[in-house]
């Protein structure tokens, strides 16, 4: 019987970073003007190919810091997706990339570096209205409605939040991800029943109108016992 030779197939692997943010009560994401090809002068997510004996993670981490000069340790980090279509990165006829949704409170304005020729934080309507570089709008999409979904069922929330927050603080987190105004009193009930959600600091932040406010922080819990269903769908 002849034998059949295969060819093997080079496969690139990259990892690129969906980091949100809310600023001026906005939910904003993190984007680099890209300084060469393919797609120089594109907006894009952060990101890059693995290199040595790197993780993904690792690769991500680097990337976060060489286009943007923010350190990942200060951000929630969690892979959200693997895109693998052919075609997808001019510059390879395979490259697999791992997506990763990151989140932090009141991020600093980013440093561009090493191929990005500048970056900044945009509102998600903006950029879910801009063309992208590569597939980045599925990603971008994609990881957004994770994020949502997490919500609801995960402590993520507290994430976009300092150390320290009021159920107020939190509530807009919501709100601004889900694109919807919650109930004050109901949302206040369902923080405080869901079982490790947050714990009270005993301080209180003063407000401009009416009693000071509760300060909490994160409580230990991963998962949310009673969940905080989202309500219906967003416009974003």
């Amino acid at each position: 019987m002849a034998h059949v030779s295969r060819a093997r197939q080079k496969v690139a692997v990259t990892a690129d970073l969906v980091i949100l943010t809310i600023r001026e009560g906005r939910l904003c994401v993190l984007l680099v003007e890209r300084a060469g090809e393919p797609f120089a002068g594109s907006l894009a997510l952060p990101g890059g190919f693995l290199r040595g004996a790197e993780s993904l993670e690792d690769a991500a981490a680097r990337e976060l810091a060489e286009e943007t000069g923010i350190a990942a340790a200060k951000l929630y980090l969690e892979q959200v997706g693997v895109y693998s279509e052919p075609g997808r990165d001019p510059r390879s006829p395979r490259t697999i990339t791992c997506a990763f949704l990151a989140v932090a409170p009141d991020l600093p304005l980013p440093v561009p570096g090493s191929d990005a020729r500048a970056a900044d934080w945009y509102p998600v309507t903006e950029a879910r209205a801009t063309r992208l570089a590569f597939d980045h709008d599925r990603i971008l999409g994609e990881a957004i409605e994770a994020a949502r979904d997490k919500l609801q069922f995960t402590s993520l929330a507290t994430a976009f939040c300092g150390e320290e927050f009021t159920i107020g603080e939190l509530r807009e987190v919501y709100e601004v991800v889900w694109d919807v105004e919650l109930d004050r009193p109901n949302f206040h009930r369902k923080v405080t029943d869901a079982d490790g959600f947050v714990v009270p600091t005993g301080g209180r932040r003063p407000a401009t109108t009416g009693r000071p406010a509760a300060v909490y922080r994160a409580g230990p819990a991963e998962l949310l016992i009673p969940p905080m269903m989202r309500p219906s769908a967003t416009k974003l």
